[in-house]
């Protein structure tokens, strides 16, 4: 994603400090750039963005963000909606826009899902091919008493992947 075009209608909307990142706005993990700029501000300054989407997409995450700000005096403004957490009306359209964005988001997550379920029903969509190297390391790992942890760290993959291998072969018929 190119982020001149939200540049440059900040930076023509007033703002004095443009930041930016591309991390997806379904969640405030890992967005570090969101993160400093929320400890910058201060009492009377305005966070701007383009859209509510770019700030966040779920309603709980848009919320405790505006929350804080006005906590801090701070307010939100949307160069492209009718936002601006400063007026009535513009916390009205707030809480609607909010409602919208997640449900785009939501309907979005659906519609892959069923893409998801339709690829693998015709064989398309089988997952990743199964490490058999690295499945034979969790075993031998496991066997010499290690801890899924561990097992997880010198192997390189998530604990919750080492139960599941792990309950694979247990499943399995001897």
């Amino acid at each position: 994603q190119d982020l001149t075009i939200q540049e440059t209608a900040l930076k023509a909307a007033g703002a004095e400090i443009v930041r930016g990142e591309k991390v997806s706005g379904t969640s405030r993990k890992g967005r570090a750039e969101l993160e400093t700029l929320l400890q910058f501000l201060r009492e009377g300054d305005v966070l701007m963005v383009t859209r509510l989407d770019r700030l966040a997409r779920s309603l709980s995450d848009l919320s405790t963000i505006v929350d804080d700000l006005t906590k801090r005096g701070c307010s939100l403004k949307c160069t492209e909606q009718p936002v601006d957490t400063g007026s009535a009306t513009g916390r009205a359209f707030l809480g609607m826009l909010g409602v919208f964005a997640q449900f785009e988001t939501e309907i979005r997550k659906e519609r892959q899902a069923e893409g998801i379920a339709q690829a693998k029903r015709k064989g398309v969509y089988k997952g990743r091919p199964a490490d058999h190297e690295r499945i034979a390391t969790i075993f031998d790992l496991k066997r010499q008493g290690i801890g899924a942890t561990e097992i997880a760290k010198r192997v390189g993959v998530t604990r919750p992947y080492v139960y599941k291998v792990l309950a694979r072969q247990m499943a399995l018929p001897i």
